[in-house]
């Protein structure tokens, strides 16, 4: 079997291995009540959640006293809620969170942990894969390890074999011949692309994989620095094919009311032949639910525009992240994280199929395909893009995403959805 190796951020990113902490180990005290603001269905196996909530109910059966409290808030309100909490001083004990700028202001606050301390004092730093902790301290600009990941992720398009077979199509390699497979699916009545736009950001990745391969690796940082701006006709431009593509039929209709998950049951059902998604999609596809069966779906990294970033350049991400409170850390929080967080990428791995960006100690001899897409995809990457809010203020992405609806439409041209960016990024930069 292929063997996963974790190197740096700009270089291979993949598993090793670790000896978790034994089963079984009591703690030495009586815990309590933790709190953690989640954003997820605990009970939901295709979701982060279930998987922190089924090691949780392991950990509880060692302890007395222990409950994991939830609170529960929608991903689009969840920056609001966080920046409410920060300023009473009042995070939980765990929170979940998302990387990059926003990340950064809460590590300036002093109000959460310093993880890399923190897990090297439990004896547990190295639980946490490497190659997801360079691209979490990257995402900061090399503050530190402040967060935890949730996902060891690749991005691209997941394909509907079935349904490229009945157009004649086969897997584009330029954005030209991806343009040409759009427009095959298309005439033979097929929905070519379902995104869960409800959420926004599926839209915006969209974008994001044009503009990358359009413009470069960096496109998005040299906008926010200054280096570039995002009127500059090259921007334009990206935005213009994310709205072409709406205009020539390319994704599902009423695609703005469609969720992430009802986008991925139309892909698996064949209702769809295309989603731009992250590798934890493949933790629905192991399910009984996908209709299409265990190596019914493809994946293919974005096609290429010209030479500004080649095809071994893979979008990565860790996934919604974990926080922890520095105020309400004590005892009983570091017990949980010395029995979940060891156990976390086993787990994953041995009832999904999933890399989580924790080290691996059993490693199945028989991978499941679309486990064996992902470690491929992982360990041929030779340099990583960010996604498209990754670099932005909350103010710039949050007008990335409320307008990207009105891209789509055809209400807002591209010229002024770019104008609204660079005005937003000038004003954050210059206070």
């Amino acid at each position: 079997m292929k063997r996963f190796v974790t190197l740096t951020l700009a270089m291979l990113i993949a598993v090793s291995m670790l000896c978790v902490v034994p089963a079984g180990a009591e703690a030495k005290f009586q815990s309590r009540k933790i709190k953690i603001l989640s954003i997820w269905d605990e009970t939901d196996p295709s979701t982060n959640g279930y998987i922190l909530n089924e090691l949780s109910k392991e950990y509880a059966a060692t302890v007395e006293g222990f409950e994991l409290d939830y609170e529960f808030v929608s991903i689009e309100n969840l920056d609001q809620k966080v920046t409410t909490l920060m300023a009473s001083d009042d995070l939980p004990e765990i929170c979940i969170y998302e990387s990059g700028v926003r990340l950064k202001k809460v590590i300036e606050s002093g109000q959460i942990l310093d993880l890399d301390k923190t897990l090297t004092e439990l004896g547990i730093r190295d639980s946490v894969d490497e190659g997801a902790a360079s691209l979490l301290i990257n995402l900061v600009d090399g503050v530190g390890l402040y967060d935890l990941p949730l996902g060891l992720n690749v991005e691209g398009f997941w394909y509907n074999k079935a349904l490229f077979e009945k157009a004649g199509v086969t897997v584009p390699t330029t954005w030209d011949e991806f343009l040409a497979v759009c427009q095959k699916l298309k005439d033979a009545g097929i929905v070519p692309i379902a995104q869960g736009g409800k959420d926004k950001w599926p839209m915006t990745r969209v974008l994001n994989a044009y503009l990358v391969r359009h413009v470069g690796k960096d496109a998005v940082k040299d906008a926010m620095e200054g280096k570039t701006k995002w009127t500059d006709p090259a921007y334009v431009e990206a935005a213009q094919m994310f709205q072409d593509m709406a205009k020539n039929g390319y994704f599902v209709e009423g695609m703005t009311t469609i969720d992430p998950g009802t986008a991925t049951s139309m892909l698996t059902g064949g209702q769809a032949a295309m989603q731009y998604n992250g590798s934890w999609i493949t933790q629905s596809l192991a399910l009984d639910t996908n209709q299409a069966g265990p190596d019914g779906i493809g994946f293919f990294n974005v096609p290429v525009d010209n030479d500004q970033s080649t095809l071994d350049d893979y979008s990565m991400n860790c996934g919604n992240i974990m926080m922890l409170s520095a105020k309400k850390y004590d005892e009983a929080v570091g017990d949980w994280m010395k029995y979940v967080l060891p156990r976390i990428g086993d787990y994953a791995m041995k009832n999904f199929g999933t890399f989580k960006g924790y080290k691996i100690n059993e490693m199945p001899q028989n991978l499941p395909t679309y486990t064996k897409i992902v470690g491929d995809a992982l360990s041929s990457a030779k340099g990583a893009f960010l996604w498209f809010e990754a670099k932005m203020d909350s103010e710039t992405s949050t007008l990335a995403q409320d307008n990207i609806a009105l891209l789509y439409s055809g209400e807002m041209t591209p010229e002024q959805y770019m104008t609204q960016l660079q005005t937003s990024s000038d004003k954050n930069r210059a206070a």
